[in-house]
């Protein structure tokens, strides 16, 4: 009966241990920027940089630096998923996890990158961003960089393959005009003949490059007037976007300090004449001002430093020990281009995605003069257009410095061209966006779903040039007067706070400096200033009626233990 039993409990703990062992592992799905997708699996103590040295691996990548992956949680918040840390321990949804590839930290000069795989991804990446309209600019550039897409993709314009219409087969914006699509086709038959995918990648990089947008990633924010705005961070420095204005642009060299508590988000800069300026925003939620500021402190460590060994640790916060910490963990940018540099090996071999055109219903259509030129509209996407919000995709381009712009906008507002891409405008007009469901686009903007459908989603929450400066002005009010009786609550309760943190850590210290007094005046150390303490009353009186009672009773109660031991 005994070795039933035994055999039994055996048993019973080799099948948890097997049990267990499963549970060491889970499935991690990473899609990359060409839409494929990577799937693993890896141990649950497995950390950040393990999978992306996989993924590097898988992609034959070397420049690595500029990439990063990122993640949604459960309540649409998007995050970098950090190398230094467990994978399981970052994550709050439940394995299998799905994950993107992204571009990270966008090269200040693309075409300069070593090499051409590197390109070929980050060209993925502009593009992507062009699409979800990220990467703004006027209608003449957008058709050049179509016709550059269209010649990396298809090559050069054959008759016999490209019907009439055939680059409404691509979806290089959200939307665009019957006439922006005849450009882009007649720039890709009379300008780009005989340029190969690499040569016309490269040409679009070169271009990209050139426009104000390049490398934005908008955070929705608003202002201490309640009024929307857009964050981010560029190889350049830090911009914000508010109307149809870049109001502020702030050089990497200029910006001293980032800090966020709750969801307000503080930029600190020193700019000509020593002039400082404090900007003040509002996130909407806590978490989403978290992202923002751990995106701001790794941009401006990646760009600003020479060395990473000049990284430090950053608090939110500049009381005590109050507010979060973090610390950028990878190379800056001047040590990854001295690393690129010294890469000697065979250019690997890049699977490019080529597209074969055939003349399909859409295309007949047109042909046919049934069908209009630009794209059908689903239902969801008219709903969309009938209540247009800050954070729907709408590119426009930033114009040079406007003379006389007030002094507060730093280098000056940069207002919008005239000739801005508005792709809205050739499909629907664009009414007055609601106030009232601000808050729910800025949130889900934040979020990144990684599936292909709910990342197009989500990725289509960017700002829109014109429709942040149409809100009404009744909404603008309302919003305005909600925002500062909130921002003044805040500022009450941040001051209270302040006040016991400073007050608690104040007597702290005080204690601990007593106790310290108390220790050396009981020493033997022959000091004049602790043998004047010694010969006071007060002293004697402490020393023989408190602290050498205390020190028996000490003493008796370790004695007691040791002989326990013994």
């Amino acid at each position: 009966m005994l070795a039933v039993c035994g055999c039994a409990n055996m048993l019973s703990r080799l099948m948890s241990g097997s049990v267990r062992s499963l549970e060491r592992e889970f499935s991690c799905t990473v899609r990359l920027l060409d839409d494929t997708e990577y799937t693993c699996t890896i141990q649950r103590d497995a950390k950040g940089q393990y999978l992306f040295d996989l993924i590097c691996h898988h992609l034959n990548l070397l420049e690595k630096d500029y990439f990063g992956i990122r993640y949604v949680d459960p309540d649409k918040q998007r995050h970098w998923l950090e190398f230094t840390k467990s994978i399981s321990k970052q994550m709050k949804s439940q394995p299998p996890f799905t994950m993107c590839l992204r571009v990270k930290f966008y090269p200040p000069d693309p075409a300069a990158l070593k090499e051409e795989i590197t390109r070929y991804l980050v060209f993925l990446q502009l593009k992507r961003d062009l699409y979800h309209g990220r990467l703004l600019c006027k209608t003449s550039d957008a058709a050049i960089l179509a016709a550059y897409i269209l010649q990396a993709e298809i090559g050069d314009y054959d008759p016999g393959k490209h019907p009439e219409g055939y680059s409404s087969k691509f979806q290089f914006f959200p939307k665009h005009s019957e006439k922006l699509e005849r450009r882009i086709a007649e720039i890709h038959k009379t300008e780009l003949i005989g340029q190969t995918p690499e040569t016309s990648e490269l040409n679009f990089l070169q271009k990209a490059q050139m426009l104000e947008t390049y490398g934005v990633d908008p955070h929705p924010c608003k202002d201490v007037s309640g009024n929307p705005a857009f964050l981010a961070f560029t190889p350049f420095g830090f911009v914000v976007l508010q109307g149809n204005k870049r109001v502020h642009f702030l050089k990497w060299n200029e910006v001293t300090k980032l800090k966020f508590e709750g969801k307000t988000f503080h930029i600190y800069a020193n700019q000509k004449e020593d002039k400082k300026i404090i900007l003040t925003y509002f996130a909407p939620t806590p978490e989403a001002c978290k992202h923002l500021w751990k995106c701001g402190v790794e941009n401006q460590a990646f760009y600003k430093l020479e060395k990473s060994s000049q990284v430090r640790t950053v608090s939110s916060s500049n009381l005590f020990f109050k507010g979060s910490r973090f610390r950028y963990s990878g190379r800056v940018a001047k040590e990854v281009m001295e690393q690129s540099a010294k890469i000697k090996r065979e250019p690997p071999e890049i699977h490019r995605y080529v597209r074969v055109l055939s003349l399909g219903p859409r295309l007949l259509g047109k042909a046919l003069g049934v069908l209009p030129l630009y794209p059908a509209i689903t239902a969801q996407q008219d709903q969309l257009q009938a209540s247009p919000l800050p954070g729907m995709p709408q590119p426009y381009v930033m114009a040079s410095a406007a003379p006389g712009a007030s002094a507060e906008a730093g280098d000056g507002s940069a207002v919008i061209a005239d000739e801005s891409y508005n792709p809205s405008d050739s499909v629907l007009p664009t009414p007055v966006a609601e106030h009232s469901l601000e808050l729910a686009v800025s949130r889900q903007i934040n979020g990144a779903p990684c599936s292909i459908e709910e990342e197009k989603e989500s990725e289509a929450g960017t700002p829109m040039g014109g429709e942040l400066g149409e809100l009404g002005a009744d909404s603008r009010a309302a919003g305005s007067l909600q925002v500062a009786a909130l921002s003044e609550a805040e500022q009450v309760n941040k001051f209270v706070l302040s006040v016991l943190r400073l007050l608690l850590v104040t007597i702290g210290l005080l204690f601990v400096l007593l106790l310290l007094l108390i220790v050396l005046t009981e020493s033997d150390l022959d000091v004049a200033f602790l043998r004047d303490i010694r010969q006071t009353p007060e002293f004697e009186q402490f020393h023989y009626e408190y602290f050498c009672p205390l020190r028996r009773w000490f003493a008796c109660n370790f004695f007691l233990c040791g002989c326990r031991k013994e």
